[in-house]
């Protein structure tokens, strides 16, 4: 009998299909080989297990419940909408999965420092939170287009007693931000650990990164189950690097449901103006792992946007190109207006501010259910809109 996927993917080098591995400098390569041996080590340690299971219990507030959105369902006439409320999980995104782990095997490593970066912020904060948890130091690096944008979440990695760096060069967003904090990470990778804030970059991270996150896709799979005595047809997750995403579909990937990755349209189709990389890139190595990219004509990492800071990023995880080359995931795009609708939507009509990323997941969601009477459609509803709020109403006011 054939492993589980999980199981099988990906190889010992890292590689989903021709996707991922390790494409990083001699100076980085043994401690990437270091934390890949620690996380092989701790991942089959049952006191590891058990010490992860008590933070997400009684720390994280896990498990995180499903609701079923019964106004949405009345007012589109169709598939009934569930939302896997991710935004409900300490610090109010799905990023604490991975980063109490991380953090966790940095303090099993004897690290004393950890370095990431963040894009909305949401990971800064988790990463901010851990540290704490732990008595670790921690460096944060944000683009100052993003710091401005999600202020809020500056704030509370502040107080949380982070550093957070701005990085002021190139557009000054995600991708600039990763490469700051591996420019910091280099020079002190003995007491240091980077902790990749998604399913990227190079090996062991998109493996752990994805399997801290399947707790997403266990508790769903299990409580769906609970709740209608079926499967949902239909899982959608909104995808920058992924993580949220390969998060939820990992508990599904075995099942005869549909999973479909929603990425930033942003403003439209041509280069730049979005950060659609499975729609719209080709293969290429960035950060350190193969996958698929959007790129300019000098075939470097174009220039990308959206309205949400943590999607623009011109790449995305390897394990989701695999998916989608292989046919059992399938991709669609939301555009800026549609993601702030389904913001003002869901706000109006269920009483929960989701983050304009997971607004992406909820726009795609309004729009095919009502061609899906009888269905149920599972939207990861991976943040809450806290950090958004400011920004929202001054660009858009209030949904009116």
């Amino acid at each position: 009998m054939d492993k589980p996927y999980l199981k099988q993917f990906p190889n010992e080098l890292g590689f989903f299909g021709k996707f991922g591995g390790s494409f990083v400098p001699d100076s980085i390569k043994q401690a990437m080989n270091e934390i890949n041996t620690a996380y092989n080590l701790i991942a089959q340690n049952s006191d590891f297990i058990a010490e992860l299971r008590k933070i997400r219990k009684h720390f994280q507030g896990r498990p995180t419940p499903i609701y079923f959105a019964h106004n949405l369902t009345r007012k589109y006439g169709g598939a009934g909408i569930y939302l896997k409320r991710e935004d409900l999980n300490h610090t109010g995104a799905h990023k604490l999965n991975h980063c109490m782990g991380e953090a966790l095997l940095a303090k099993f490593m004897g690290k004393k420092r950890l370095i990431a970066e963040t894009g909305a912020g949401q990971h800064g904060v988790a990463i901010a939170t851990a540290a704490a948890y732990f008595g670790l130091e921690c460096e944060i690096h944000m683009g100052e287009v993003d710091i401005k944008k999600e202020y809020p979440n500056v704030v509370r990695m502040k107080i949380l007693g982070a550093k957070v760096i701005p990085v002021t060069f190139g557009a000054k967003t995600l991708k600039e931000a990763v490469d700051s904090a591996f420019e910091s990470y280099l020079k002190d990778t003995k007491y240091s650990m980077y902790a990749i804030g998604s399913v990227v970059g190079p090996h062991p991270f998109p493996r752990m990164v994805r399997d801290f996150q399947a707790i997403i896709g266990i508790e769903s799979r299990e409580q769906f189950l609970e709740m209608t005595e079926e499967l949902p047809d239909i899982v959608c997750a909104c995808v920058g690097g992924g993580s949220n995403a390969m998060g939820i579909f990992s508990g599904f990937l075995e099942e005869a449901v549909e999973l479909i990755g929603i990425e930033p349209l942003g403003k439209g189709s041509a280069l730049g103006e979005n950060a659609a990389s499975l729609s719209y890139g080709s293969e290429g190595v960035m950060h350190g792992f193969n996958s698929i990219m959007l790129k300019d004509k000098e075939e470097q990492p174009a220039p990308v946007y959206s309205v949400a800071s943590g999607l623009d990023y011109p790449s995305v995880g390897p394990e989701h190109a695999y998916l989608h080359s292989i046919g059992r995931t399938k991709v669609a795009a939301i555009n800026d207006k549609e993601a702030i609708e389904a913001f003002f939507t869901l706000s109006k009509n269920e009483g929960i501010i989701p983050a304009i990323e997971s607004s992406h997941a909820v726009a795609y969601a309004l729009k095919i259910a009502p061609e899906l009477k009888g269905k149920k459609i599972l939207v990861n509803l991976s943040g809450r809109g806290d950090k958004d709020i400011d920004f929202v109403v001054e660009k858009f006011g209030y949904g009116e």
